[in-house]
């Protein structure tokens, strides 16, 4: 039978519209993000830094943060995986076990670093302040996976399945700066710092 060339390109809207979220069909793995809207996040100072396009977050304006408020967190003990690309000279950051703040740096929890050509030493993968990396690992312009671990007291950050930290949290680490349980944060960093976000799953651990 002869398919008219409307019917085929009907079916072919109907069929991907139908797809799933990358990491739907990952046993035990949960999409935060839905590719279209930032429904179950919520920016902090400058709101207007973040927009949904082509499938991706993009962070671009004035410092600030883009939270995670849906229903999954908080979070504990977990994996986090999100496809990242930036633009050069871009500097960014992913926040685990943080919380909401209207302003100014997240105090709470731990920041892996996005960031290839940046001027920061700091390198991408790097557990920010507490376990630095100074090689690069991924490139700009390119997507690349950030693949965060936390079990416990023990942090494992991976980029494109090459592990660049394997952090132990010492049991005399006081303050807000430290391994508890929180939500996930995006950073937008600074005018001149693009970076995309997208594919952002999670799989809770025990």
């Amino acid at each position: 039978m002869r398919i008219s060339s409307l019917a085929a390109l009907g079916f072919l809207a109907a069929t991907l519209v139908a797809l799933p979220l990358q990491g739907a069909d990952e046993p035990g793995w949960i999409s935060l993000f839905d590719g279209k809207t930032l429904t179950n996040w919520k920016p902090s100072e400058s709101p207007t830094s973040w927009k949904v396009e082509d499938g991706a977050i993009v962070a671009l304006g004035n410092r600030s943060h883009l939270f995670y408020t849906g229903p999954e967190a908080p979070f504990k003990n977990f994996e986090l995986k999100v496809d990242v690309m930036t633009e050069p000279g871009a500097n960014g950051g992913i926040y685990f076990h943080t919380e909401f703040l209207t302003n100014n740096w997240p105090k709470k929890g731990y920041e892996t670093q996005v960031n290839i050509s940046h001027s920061d030493w700091r390198k991408t993968g790097s557990l920010y302040g507490v376990q630095d990396v100074r090689e690069l690992a991924a490139q700009d312009n390119k997507w690349w996976v950030q693949h965060i671990i936390v079990q416990d007291k023990h942090v494992t950050i991976k980029i494109d399945g090459k592990t660049v930290v394997d952090y132990t949290e010492p049991a005399t680490v006081t303050g807000d700066r430290k391994i508890g349980q929180g939500t996930f944060a995006l950073q937008a960093h600074d005018p001149k710092s693009v970076i995309r976000y997208k594919n952002i799953r999670v799989k809770k651990l025990d």
